[in-house]
């Protein structure tokens, strides 16, 4: 005969092996069918739980009495938004598009209008210590404003200069 089919033969009764014993490991482990285990008690021996008393209704009805009359709440004012600098009165009239600014996307331009920054005029005239009020006040965006040089980006847009903060600062 040839090695190959003895190989196959022997091949074939070490698999036989293997799941006649993980067989029998399985039944050792659940234990015999015979000694499953008998019930303790016999149905009929178990007492019945009691049920929960029945309340009788409530036949007259219950009094009640006046509402008390509640204090008119006093109304409640919105805050208003602190100006970004002191010494810059926030100007009358429509707000700039800050999102021209390098540098400002839609979040940052919302952070900067609840501060009440809504003209390139107040970012231009922001002071040093303007800048680190607000800076203090940014969160994530900390750093922004020196960063990206808003102040002189804002006193090119303030001025109506677009020609001069393209060549700078790059196309609007």
């Amino acid at each position: 005969m040839d090695y190959g089919l003895w190989l196959l033969v022997g091949l074939l009764i070490v698999i036989a092996l293997v799941f006649l014993l993980a067989g029998r490991r399985k039944a050792d482990i659940r234990g015999d069918d015979a000694q499953v285990a008998a019930p303790t008690a016999n149905a009929a021996d178990i007492a019945p739980i009691p049920a929960a008393p029945v309340r009788a209704p409530i036949s007259e009805p219950v009094a009640s009495s006046a509402p008390e009359p509640v204090a008119a709440a006093e109304p409640v004012v919105a805050p208003t938004p602190i100006p970004a600098s002191p010494s810059v009165a926030m100007p009358a009239g429509e707000s700039d598009n800050l999102l021209r600014m390098k540098g400002v996307g839609p979040k940052l331009n919302q952070q900067l209008i609840d501060l009440g920054v809504t003209r390139y005029a107040q970012i231009a005239n922001w002071t040093d210590a303007d800048i680190a009020t607000i800076d203090g006040k940014l969160g994530n965006f900390k750093g922004r404003p020196v960063r990206d040089q808003w102040v002189e980006q804002a006193k090119y847009l303030a001025a109506g200069d677009f020609a001069g903060f393209e060549a700078k600062y790059g196309k609007l």
